[in-house]
């Protein structure tokens, strides 16, 4: 008697990961096993109810696993490098964390010798074409199996189905989405299908508790977050969520984001991000002070390029290490602390201590006097600097003018 094919489902434990598995396995006689990836959104609690759920939908194993230090080691440390905001608003939240589900998926079904692969995407979004190439470039000749998007069921079809198949969960459809990682939560609702509205303060999961300004601290060592108020962390990732933990009773990073799909539709998606958003802004005045001028210049180039491509799906492509070493070689430098001062809804940044500060350097001080050059130096610097522009200006004069 043949075995029943194999297929590896990347789980949530929502409603479409609910239902995929319990067609997969009655339907199609698939031997499915869910696996849940946690970037940050999930709880030893959470994942233990996910598994009990998955085991009763009819999967025949279940895995959760930590993908938090392989994430940030391979993609959240540049994007703090780069500064990466898309549209100078949004830190790639569920972007980023989107690649490595799907590559922690994928790992998985190969190490089983999986026939097939499943995601609970529907065809309206970015997150279909991310988990599909991850699958494709990667999977060993791996199938992939989509029901949500191929089908295109109905939430109602969806509860429908699992009661028919004995699963009758409360399944009240949330007034606002919630996606949350340790890179920022997105929350999309009725206001985000619009272009007119913004969402209401109940719709952000971090409600405001705190409203006493409060003075923090972070401490960089070549670009990366590793202590805050003096206090320092064995891994990057407790710094980023102690930081979290102190700035998100203030509901700091809230936004609104509005940008362009894969599939080339707009689109707008809430978020709050008090972490991502503190520390790429303190990074990066952190970098004013102690990067030169043309280091700044194609730093933002290239990372503007990264997070683009990054969003795209693209975190496999080969050009992505090439901008991630040069990203890595600039941080040598940015080392120091930042104090950024806590507000209700805002944080503001005060100012920067590090011995790489190019502010400290001995030669002048701006607007100030100079210790490295005269007045005389500056006049005949202007003289030459001024010399191309004086030849165009006597062309354009003197060149004949049209009637």
């Amino acid at each position: 008697m043949s075995q029943p094919p194999k297929v590896v489902l990347a789980y949530s434990g929502g409603l479409d990961t609910s239902f995929c598995v319990k067609h997969l396995t009655a339907d199609k006689g698939m031997e499915v096993h869910a696996l849940t990836v946690n970037t940050g959104g999930f709880s030893p609690e959470e994942q233990k109810a996910l598994e009990q759920k998955a085991l009763q939908l009819g999967a025949a194993s279940y895995k959760a696993v930590d993908a938090l230090p392989t994430y940030y080691d391979q993609c959240l440390r540049y994007l703090i490098y780069g500064n990466v905001l898309r549209n100078n608003t949004y830190p790639l939240s569920v972007s980023a964390e989107r690649m490595f589900q799907a590559l922690e998926t994928v790992k998985y079904a190969n190490s089983l010798d999986a026939d097939a692969v499943a995601h609970g995407s529907t065809g309206a979004g970015n997150d279909q074409v991310r988990f599909d190439l991850v699958f494709e470039v990667l999977g060993n000749n791996l199938q992939v199996i989509t029901p949500i998007r191929d089908m295109q069921l109905s939430r109602q079809e969806e509860i429908d189905y699992l009661k028919k198949h004995g699963i009758d969960w409360p399944w009240e459809k949330a007034k606002y989405s919630i996606n949350q990682g340790v890179w920022g939560t997105s929350v999309g609702g009725a206001e985000t299908l619009t272009s007119d509205q913004t969402l209401p303060e109940e719709a952000y999961p971090s409600p405001l508790t705190q409203k006493e300004p409060q003075v923090v601290t972070l401490h960089f060592k070549k670009g990366e977050l590793t202590g805050l108020n003096g206090v320092s962390y064995d891994h990057p990732l407790e710094a980023i969520q102690a930081l979290q933990e102190l700035a998100a009773p203030y509901a700091i990073g809230r936004d609104v984001h509005v940008g362009d799909t894969i599939i080339g539709i707009k689109g707008r998606v809430g978020f709050e991000a008090a972490a991502p958003l503190i520390i790429i802004k303190a990074h990066h005045l952190l970098e004013k002070h102690t990067l030169t001028k043309w280091q700044q210049y194609w730093k933002e180039q290239l990372a503007n390029w990264y997070g683009m491509l990054l969003h795209e799906g693209q975190l496999l492509e080969p050009v992505m290490r090439n901008i991630e070493t040069f990203l890595a070689e600039t941080q040598a430098t940015v080392t120091g602390s930042v104090t950024v001062q806590l507000h209700p809804y805002r944080f503001e940044l005060i100012g920067i201590q590090s011995d790489y500060d190019l502010m400290n350097s001995g030669f002048g001080q701006y607007g100030e006097m100079n210790k490295a050059w005269s007045g005389e130096d500056v006049k005949g610097f202007t003289k030459i600097l001024s010399t191309n522009l004086k030849i165009h200006h006597f062309v354009q004069q003197n060149a004949p003018k049209d009637d």
